[in-house]
């Protein structure tokens, strides 16, 4: 599997990816605040995310990568992506 620095080049815009999240935590259901470290994630990559807020662009940048659920990330919080593999025939 090929990894992409997003510094390097981005997804399409809509594109649903394996995202790398260094540090990445996701809080456990019915646990509180107990939570496991998971780096790879799927998101979809939002080009332009931010264009006409420049608040929150100065903020988080001018992309997004969308969640499943509360995954939501700010643009910086990854970095590298790759698409998602092809299951078996």
């Amino acid at each position: 599997m090929n990894w992409t620095k997003v510094t390097d080049k981005l997804p399409e815009n809509n594109q649903r990816v394996l995202a790398f999240v260094p540090n990445n935590r996701v809080f456990l259901p019915g646990k509180a605040f107990e939570f496991e470290i998971r780096e790879v994630i799927v998101l979809v990559f939002l080009k332009n995310f931010y264009l006409d807020d420049s608040e929150k662009r100065e903020k988080h940048g001018l992309h997004f990568w969308q969640g499943e659920g509360n995954s939501n990330h700010f643009f910086s919080d990854v970095s590298h992506w790759t698409e998602i593999p092809l299951g078996p025939n």
